[in-house]
């Protein structure tokens, strides 16, 4: 008999949250509903899943770069909005350093009869399935695993790689016709963008030899000084469904370690991604699609999980330069 209502929950970004997708399609295969429960830089991401019929918002305190204060009113109106719900079943998915364990406990009160969720921790009664996954995994792999531990399997066509809806808009009226390379700049974290001094090296190579550039972004002003009047600036001109719509018709992503970098490889847009090790290249890299690693893997940061670039020049990525840069967009526009 098919589970009702399956809560699959994700309290992170946008990457976090496109990188659950074969989780959730795991579980969409054999429940008659799927939430998801997200935060709010998650929202937009999960409306891009398939598989997902409702979705809740609720920003974590214990996960959400910037959290609020607990407080009572706001575990409770979690609490009683699951509980109206119905839900059946939940699969809890994390990263390696967030426990499920808090979660686990708020939807158990809102009684929530069955638990799933990957814990290093004793969970006592608040898991009804206590995965473990070798560390370091891809995301995906380690989300998909938790799924199927709890009983849910991907379809016998499905390749378990990341995807988005079919139905995108159409950002032509913005980019122009295809055939032109994205430079994505900014993300939640400064260590792990796109260094802009060489955002902006790498515009100008490929302007000199004739490729149109489209540059993208939140900052405004920070992705204006990387096109320097040689690219197109959509910076806050897009949604995260335009946003993908604009990666989807590009024909390489060049970009940091941030949700952009996996909204590409959903969309099978090959990317080179200037990857800072302060979290593992082997769990985080963009997944089931072309990609190209630059960057130090072995240098201080690596493992520290840092926000801003403990290191004085940013050695990780001070390294790479715009040639290098090129270098990797025209091997793999061979191969796409």
């Amino acid at each position: 008999m098919k589970p009702g209502t399956v809560l699959v929950a994700r309290l992170d970004s946008m990457g976090d949250v496109v990188m659950s997708g074969p989780a959730v399609r795991a579980v969409a295969r054999g429940a008659r509903r799927v939430v998801m429960l997200v935060g709010p830089r998650g929202e937009a991401a999960a409306r891009l899943l398939p598989g997902v019929d409702r979705i809740v918002v609720w920003r974590c305190p214990w996960i959400d770069p910037r959290p609020e204060r607990v407080e009572r009113a706001h575990l409770d109106r979690l609490v009683e909005e699951v509980a109206g719900l119905e839900v059946d079943e939940a699969v809890i998915l994390t990263s390696f350093h967030q426990s499920p364990l808090p979660l686990a406990l708020l939807l158990r009160t809102a009684g929530v009869g069955h638990v799933s969720a990957i814990s290093e921790d004793y969970p006592g009664s608040l898991l009804d399935v206590r995965h473990r996954v070798p560390p370091a995994i891809p995301e995906p792999e380690r989300a998909l695993s938790l799924a199927e531990a709890a009983g849910h399997r991907l379809g016998a066509g499905d390749d378990g790689r990341l995807a988005l809806v079919d139905t995108l808009p159409d950002t032509t009226g913005l980019t122009g016709e295809d055939d032109y390379v994205v430079l994505h700049v900014g993300a939640d974290a400064p260590a792990r963008e796109l260094p802009p001094e060489l955002g902006r090296d790498v515009v100008a190579s490929l302007d000199g030899l004739g490729r149109r550039v489209v540059v993208t972004g939140e900052d405004i002003s920070a992705a204006d000084k990387v096109a320097d009047g040689r690219a197109l600036n959509l910076a806050g001109r897009t949604d995260i469904a335009e946003l993908a719509d604009v990666l989807r018709r590009a024909r390489v992503l060049t970009v940091g370690n941030t949700g952009p970098a996996h909204l590409a490889a959903a969309l099978r847009t090959p990317v080179v991604s200037l990857f800072s090790p302060v979290v593992p290249a082997s769990a985080w890299a963009p997944y089931g699609v072309a990609c190209r690693v630059l960057g130090d893997q072995k240098a201080a940061c690596a493992g520290t999980r840092a926000r801003k670039c403990p290191l004085p020049g940013h050695p990780c990525l001070g390294g790479v330069t715009a040639h290098d840069v090129l270098t990797a967009i025209e091997e793999l526009e061979e191969t796409a």
